[in-house]
């Protein structure tokens, strides 16, 4: 049998976690659970035992969840960390939308708690490394573009800024769109329908909590010159907003319904988002890696496997998916170059963001076969290999435009 997971709650009311056993008390076999009643004891527990999860409340005397959580980043950055409250002030919420992974309310469903635990807990294995895993569970932002970065704090902090404004200034950074995604998908901040576009969820979250986030919260950050040596952000977000505006397109071409064609664009945005990650964790490893992939003319996931174990693939995924995005955008990121690995054989975003992650990255031609990069095999397992020319003849058309309908 796998071993259990172990997940600490924490709450200073006795009735809620009392409310809590009871309710997961069908969890035993799988899980090994603690309870305590406030941050130190929380901290003490943590001191002499390993957890995979600690979730905890927000408002609690002396030490509240949000101090809690910081120094679990801190000292166990490897943790997931959970927040399941029923207050929603908004200065408890900015104070813990760093230092959480995700965010539920109370009271909450025993099947969604079980699942976001499972989901969380389930993704550590995307990482073999432990110190890789440490690295990118604490961060608690992806780094923007100097120049972006600059742009939207002197739009917020400017008595003239706008929704519209910030949201076009949100959609051409993978940072910011990523860790925006996070915000709105939160219990706190959510909405329950699907977010088509960067843009739409700024204006879902509204310019006064943008301000709040970005302002109190420093829900966003600048990348250090050190980051840029080895990853030039104005690239790779050219490539990730032609992919995505591809893929929704193969996804719209294909009649699939909306929110998948939503999850597409959303994915092909981000799919290379554990490129930053690894730039910003490990920026000299990841600038050979890098150089490596170019002077030998082979792929860069293959050198990132046998440099570093894992890929910029899986990398994203584990973060997208400790935020708590979507689980079919998190599967696309993971599996945009492998995409076998996953179970399924239905038109998903997942084929949607491999195929056109592949198509923009070659030379489009009148050769009938399936370009290199996409699995021939895949596809056709999907029942559309016949369905290639089209998707190709669609790409030749936009790179002949110079652009994509994004």
């Amino acid at each position: 049998m796998p071993n259990k997971k172990r997940v600490l709650f924490v709450d200073d009311e006795p009735r809620i976690l009392d409310g809590l056993k009871r309710m997961l008390r069908h969890m035993r076999d799988e899980w090994e659970m603690s309870f305590v009643e406030s941050g130190e004891a929380a901290l003490k527990v943590l001191e002499s035992a390993r957890f995979d999860v600690v979730v905890s409340d927000m408002r609690m005397p002396g030490m509240d969840g949000a101090e809690l959580l910081t120094r679990v980043m801190e000292r166990y950055p490897q943790i997931v960390r959970i927040v399941l409250s029923g207050h929603a002030d908004k200065e408890m919420i900015l104070k813990t939308v760093r230092p959480a992974h995700q965010y539920l309310s109370k009271p909450c469903d025993p099947e969604k708690l079980r699942s976001t635990v499972a989901r969380a807990s389930a993704l550590r294995g995307l990482l073999a490394d432990e110190l890789l895993k440490q690295l990118v569970s604490q961060m608690s932002t992806l780094p923007s573009a100097p120049s972006l970065y600059n742009e939207v704090m002197n739009e917020l902090r400017s008595g003239e800024g706008s929704v519209q404004r910030v949201g076009e200034i949100v959609s051409k950074d993978v940072g910011m769109t990523a860790k925006i995604l996070q915000v709105v998908n939160s219990a706190f901040f959510g909405v329950p329908r699907h977010v088509e576009s960067p843009a739409q969820a700024v204006s879902l979250l509204g310019l006064e909590t943008i301000k709040a986030l970005a302002l109190s919260a420093q829900v966003f950050s600048q990348a250090e010159e050190e980051t840029l040596r080895s990853l030039c952000l104005d690239n790779l977000w050219a490539h990730s907003m032609t992919t995505g505006g591809l893929a929704r397109q193969i996804a719209r071409m294909e009649e699939s319904e909306i929110a998948v064609l939503e999850d597409s664009f959303m994915a092909g945005l981000l799919h290379d988002s554990g490129k930053l990650v690894l730039a910003v964790n490990l920026p000299d490893r990841y600038r050979e890696v890098l150089d490596c992939a170019q002077s030998a003319g082979v792929s860069l996931w293959e050198v990132e496997r046998r440099a570093l174990g894992t890929t910029h693939a899986e990398v994203g995924a584990y973060l997208m998916g400790l935020w708590g995005l979507p689980d079919p955008i998190v599967e696309a990121i993971a599996f945009h170059h492998s995409p076998r690995q996953c179970p399924g054989r239905v038109l998903t975003a997942l084929a949607a963001v491999h195929v056109a992650d592949a198509l923009v990255q070659v030379e489009c031609t009148d050769e009938k076969e399936i370009p290199g990069g996409i699995d021939a095999d895949y596809i056709a397992e999907l029942g559309r290999a016949e369905r290639m020319p089209e998707w190709r003849e669609y790409w030749k058309i936009f790179t002949v435009q110079g652009a994509v309908d994004a």
